[in-house]
């Protein structure tokens, strides 16, 4: 295959674009992390994380591995054989969070939803207030569903939690939507974060997260599932209060760049611009969705996400085959559709170092695949984008 012209334009959902300083802040040297100065960056880096996650008292747990890494560490650091859970049904990734813990042995009540809208915080409700023994440990939810491109406000959840006078915990999966959507750890009192490296931050896979609170931290001494890998208690006794083995440490020196960046910009400006550039993306679908053309999967305006916009496709036209051809022709990568969406839908990602022309380049590489496989949409949407930015 000849070398595609011109750099290519990454509009995945995940991994995300790194920055050209995120780059060099990586080329680096193998370093010794026992060394003071290295001990000093990642004490410092998770120092700065905690304003992104919204939180002053959480304690951050690093690892090696994506987010499913850190899945793992949160089942297996909060629970004991046989304890339940409850899962709000938002994709795939609820999907595999729940056949993760049943692996583990845990019982797993779902709450059920339409995909298209998310979960019902009243549905919450019930189903924690018909649990008198209060068997339910924790509430888990997909903050932003990645597959979907549906985003479920926490707020509600713990309010739903509250209104059942339940003690259950409130599990967060920010994977996709960390320092891309507003995130208030100790406000909406979650007890435990779930993150990655590859999303928001901008830097490569393989750095995970957990954040947990001191309730979660309390429930960790409870529990009894066996770990070691992912055991927070170790990760505590070492003096980087992460990690059981080898750390990652260009890792570290691309994430306090990251940092920076995302220091520079200010949080209430990034939101801005993942909401603008959302808002962008979503005025093109509806665009296209004319002369039954593609349409945008979420239903339920309230919850777009401004991180990611999953595009359903007409019946009778594959959006693998589009998103193929999107890469091969025009060199621009899109998120496919997973699971039960997969050849259904193809994905926008919008979020981490992304800006307009970017996003416009995007949505006209889009636009023409649209034509060039003579899948029937309305025309403008390229346009009716640019109106939002300006």
């Amino acid at each position: 295959m000849p070398r595609p012209v011109g750099r290519s334009f990454f509009a995945n959902p995940g991994p995300t674009n790194i920055p050209d300083p995120v780059l060099r802040a990586i080329h680096r040297p193998s370093q010794d992390f026992m060394d003071e100065g290295f001990i000093r960056l990642v004490l410092d880096c998770r120092a700065r994380l905690l304003p992104i996650l919204g939180s002053t008292t959480a304690e951050i747990f690093f690892m090696t591995g994506s987010g499913h890494g850190a899945w793992e560490a949160s089942l297996v650091n909060l629970f004991s054989p046989g304890d339940r859970i409850l899962m709000l049904e938002s994709g795939y990734f609820s999907d595999s969070w729940t056949e993760m813990a049943r692996r583990f042995g845990l019982e797993v009540e779902t709450v059920p939803a339409d995909r298209r809208r998310g979960v019902d915080p009243g549905a919450v409700t019930a189903a924690l207030g018909a649990d008198a023994a209060h068997r339910i440990k924790a509430v888990c939810a997909v903050h932003n569903e990645t597959s979907t491109g549906v985003a479920i406000p926490l707020a509600e959840i713990r309010g739903a939690i509250d209104a059942a006078g339940h003690p259950a915990l409130l599990l967060a999966d920010t994977i996709s939507s960390l320092a891309s959507l507003p995130f208030r750890m100790d406000e909406w009192r979650v007890d435990l974060v779930v993150g990655g490296s590859q999303k928001g931050l901008m830097l490569p896979t393989g750095l995970a997260f957990c954040a947990a609170s001191p309730k979660a931290l309390a429930a960790h001494r409870e529990a009894s599932l066996p770990r070691f890998y992912m055991d927070w208690s170790i990760m505590l006794t070492r003096r980087h209060r992460s990690f059981v083995g080898t750390i990652p440490t260009q890792m570290f020196h691309g994430l306090a760049e990251a940092l920076s960046l995302i220091e520079a910009e200010g949080l209430d400006a990034l939101y801005a611009r993942h909401a603008r550039l959302g808002a962008a993306v979503r005025a093109a679908v509806r665009a296209w969705a004319a002369n039954a053309g593609p349409s945008l999967y979420c239903a339920d305006p309230a919850r777009q996400s401004d991180s990611v916009t999953a595009v359903l496709m007409p019946d009778g036209h594959d959006a693998e085959a589009l998103r193929c051809h999107a890469l091969a022709r025009y060199n621009v990568s899109l998120g496919g559709g997973l699971g039960a969406l997969s050849g259904r839908v193809f994905r926008i990602g919008h979020l981490g170092d992304l800006n307009e022309p970017m996003i416009l380049g995007t949505l006209a590489a889009v636009e023409l695949s649209l034509r060039d496989l003579g899948v029937p949409h309305g025309r403008g949407g390229v346009a009716a984008a640019m109106e939002v930015l300006a």
